[in-house]
């Protein structure tokens, strides 16, 4: 499913996250799954959650990685698609 970077993401309320360090955790309480985070997708997630849409958390992140700015994308796409899917995040088309 492609993600739209114009879309909000919005993290629902049966999800938890816990910091451990640098990565994070992140359990689903409906279903009793969890997923974990490295340190770079703990800044994605932190980035998504507090942006007004995907774009802006991906000018965000490439302004503070040095990163080819087509990989960062693709990564976050699969990011996104990831946790959308395992329902630990929400598309909110605005």
């Amino acid at each position: 499913m492609p993600i739209s970077f114009h879309a909000r993401v919005v993290v629902p309320p049966h999800v938890l996250l816990q910091q451990v360090g640098e990565e994070s955790v992140l359990l689903d309480l409906k279903t009793e799954r969890y997923f974990g985070l490295d340190s770079v997708g703990t800044r994605m997630w932190e980035t998504l959650a507090k942006a007004d849409n995907v774009e802006a958390a991906y000018q965000e992140l490439l302004s503070c990685y040095e990163v080819d700015a087509g990989r960062l994308r693709q990564d976050m796409e699969t990011l996104v698609g990831k946790l959308v899917e395992s329902g630990l995040l929400e598309i909110k088309n605005e």
